[in-house]
């Protein structure tokens, strides 16, 4: 615009701007003001959700202590299907797998093991899992795929017990030297001042080299 330009000049360039650019003005408005009614909307959602898994997963517990196994299997099945997107779906499917393992219903531990490896969205609660599940794999004697569980990429904070688990196993197949090797790369990786390092050395003099 002119600033040198009559009142008249720069009123009739404003309505020219308005009657060029005016459409797209409003519609930007519009826009802009949809994303914050729908970024609300879904900070909403999602803290309900959040709050009704919260109450959903309270519920299972309160079912599992009072061994209410119906009633608990119902809760979690809930769970999965409307709130597996949160983590309280993956903390009751914990719960239901170490209630499982306690009265030695190992196949219904394993599935809900295997649903936390297929739905957490967070690598610690997989690992763990990974892990627990190779352990039962390992009671009923299938070696190879425990092994498989524990002989995958995981976090620096579960390598060592991964290489434990995978000792234990190679163990159990009667390759001591395999296992020596396994045990020593879980003592490396083990970290400082752990409470785990008197029982891998246990371990490893189980599978010494004899001299």
């Amino acid at each position: 615009m002119d600033i040198y330009a009559s009142d008249d000049e720069k009123g009739e360039e404003i309505k020219q701007w308005w009657r060029d650019n005016g459409r797209s003005v409003i519609v930007g408005i519009v826009f802009g003001i949809a994303l914050i009614f729908s970024g609300r909307y879904w900070l909403g959602y999602q803290a309900t959700l959040t709050e009704q898994a919260s109450l959903n997963y309270q519920q299972l517990a309160t079912l599992l202590t009072e061994d209410k196994k119906v009633e608990a299997n119902e809760k979690m099945l809930q769970l999965s299907n409307e709130f597996s997107a949160t983590p309280y779906a993956v903390f009751g499917a914990f719960d239901m797998a170490k209630k499982a393992v306690e009265i030695n219903d190992n196949a219904a531990a394993k599935i809900y093991f295997r649903w936390i490896i297929d739905h957490a969205e967070l690598t610690g609660h997989k690992s763990l899992a990974q892990l627990r599940l190779s352990q039962l794999l390992l009671a009923e004697s299938k070696f190879e795929l425990a092994f498989e569980l524990v002989n995958q990429p995981t976090s620096t904070s579960f390598k060592s017990l991964f290489s434990e688990v995978q000792g234990d196993i190679l163990v159990a197949q009667g390759k001591d030297v395999e296992a020596r090797a396994a045990y020593q790369t879980a003592m490396l990786t083990l970290g400082q001042g752990e409470p785990r390092q008197s029982i891998l050395q246990l371990k490893l003099d189980d599978v010494a080299i004899p001299q």
